[in-house]
């Protein structure tokens, strides 16, 4: 079925608030779903795999801090999703980085982290140059790649399947480079053990979000029931606290 993006926004917002997301978490949520599927990076196939979670990052402990000096640090997100920490790990990077000119965040135990290239492209369009790598998978790992140059509006992404073994110490993990001084961008080389690479450059990601503003979203039926029927808690909340307040002084 076809929606707009405006209809997509409104219901992921509730689904999010619903799910235990803080005041302005779901914001940032919608935000980033949105941000990946109208820019052709398939953020709706991303929240059908995140979303039987999300719910269970309510009951998880917030992001915590396990080292930072003053051009890096090392964040554990408690097995969280990007959904709802990653925007503050990407901001305390940025901040570094204004003081000190360039920054290391390293991300350790956090999920979903495809949904940080919101967050990434934000830092970029306030004037600080960022990149950000991962890797993804066990039997068959994937790296992922994305980064934009201070005062850029869109940035760069490249994947890559490899013949890499998957580190058990970098489980979950994501590295960010922030600098103020130096303009970084990111692709992955075309290294030896690399196969199936794709790469999607500034113009491809505008080119795309142009085609979905005059085309709209596709999205599958049963997602739009499940994201409807998780956002339909905050309306049942709602009416609860309504009627416990009805009357009242």
């Amino acid at each position: 079925m076809q929606v707009s993006m405006n209809e997509l926004k409104a219901a992921l917002r509730r689904c999010f608030e619903a799910s235990g997301y803080f005041v302005g978490n779901y914001e940032d949520a919608a935000n980033m779903v949105l941000w990946l599927e109208k820019h052709g990076l398939n953020g709706l196939a991303e929240l059908k795999r995140a979303l039987p979670y999300i719910g269970l990052d309510f009951d998880k402990p917030l992001s915590t801090v396990v080292y930072e000096d003053s051009t890096s640090a090392i964040i554990d997100s408690n097995g969280r999703s990007a959904l709802n920490c990653i925007a503050s790990s990407i901001d305390l990077a940025h901040a570094k980085a204004l003081e000190s000119g360039i920054a290391t965040i390293t991300v350790h135990n956090c999920h979903n982290r495809m949904f940080a290239l919101k967050a990434l492209t934000d830092c970029g369009r306030r004037g600080i140059s960022v990149t950000a790598y991962w890797q993804n998978g066990s039997k068959t790992v994937k790296e992922y790649a994305a980064g934009i140059k201070a005062g850029e509006r869109y940035p760069s992404f490249s994947e890559a399947t490899t013949s890499l073994v998957t580190n058990p110490d970098e489980t979950q993990a994501l590295t960010i480079v922030c600098s103020s001084r130096v303009d970084l961008s990111a692709s992955l080389q075309s290294s030896k053990g690399n196969r199936n690479a794709l790469y999607m450059s500034p113009e491809q990601l505008a080119d795309n979000k142009e085609y979905i503003i005059d085309h709209g979203i596709e999205i599958d039926d049963a997602l739009w029931n499940d994201i409807n029927r998780l956002g339909a808690g905050i309306l049942v909340e709602n009416s609860e606290r309504s009627r416990q307040g009805a009357g009242s002084v």
